[in-house]
């Protein structure tokens, strides 16, 4: 197992409020998008990033992995919730979560989210998002009420209808998916997405996956910039 991670502030932001952060014995990984103001979204981000890793890793030997991926989002979630009620200055903090747990024997892995921060995995050159976005837009598109096209545009893209951090309690969606040798994943923040389409993400991973993963997470961040970079871009590649 290769990974490779990065995130950037962007051309458009004056702060970056998302995180990365990789536990590689663990087969562990987590981006995070926090929102809030002021320090608030660095704040959220790094936290539940921290304490995701923290809870994930406990037990790992013993507890099936969706029940410990689901109780480290949970605490990820208690902890922002109660300090940006401790602190008056961090109130109304949140933050997205995607986390992912490759088994120890290669076999399967474990995807979590809350929010609009995706997991993709490119296998034998196709490229597949794994998880559904916690957002208004992508729920009106599933139920039929609104196109893709429609939801691109919509000045309503921005509004997620799940956050960790933002209430005392959040349900986090949990796919387990089976691997096959050299499937590539990839943990991303909306700040890519917001630049870079399916199709493209699926020529730079196609074009740098096989090789140094380091350089290809650069060359998706760097695309995302010139294509704009109106926010933070985070992504962390992992390869099987």
């Amino acid at each position: 197992m290769e990974y490779a991670m990065l995130t950037d502030v962007g051309r458009s932001r004056a702060h970056n409020e998302d995180a990365c952060a990789a536990d590689e014995m663990a087969g562990l990984f987590v981006v995070c998008d926090g929102m809030g103001g002021a320090a608030g979204g660095e704040v959220a981000s790094h936290m539940a990033a921290r304490v995701f890793l923290e809870k994930a890793r406990l037990g790992r030997d013993v507890q099936p992995a969706r029940w410990r991926l689901e109780r480290a989002a949970m605490e990820a979630n208690n902890a922002v919730f109660m300090e940006s009620h401790r602190d008056m200055s961090l109130r109304g903090m949140g933050t997205t979560l995607v986390g992912l747990e490759v088994g120890r024997d290669l076999q399967q892995a474990w995807v979590v989210n809350v929010g609009d921060s995706r997991c993709y995995r490119l296998r034998l050159g196709v490229l597949e998002q794994l998880t559904n976005d916690h957002s208004f837009v992508d729920e009106q598109v599933r139920a039929g009420l609104m196109t893709e096209d429609e939801a691109s545009m919509s000045h309503l893209r921005n509004i997620i209808t799940r956050a960790v951090g933002s209430h005392v309690e959040v349900q986090p969606d949990l796919i387990r998916c089976e691997l096959m040798p050299g499937d590539l994943f990839l943990l991303c923040s909306d700040g890519l997405i917001r630049e870079l389409d399916d199709e493209m993400i699926a020529r730079v991973l196609n074009e740098g996956g096989r090789g140094d993963l380091q350089g290809c997470a650069d060359a998706l961040v760097g695309l995302a910039n010139e294509l704009g970079g109106s926010d933070n871009i985070t992504v962390v590649l992992v390869r099987v």
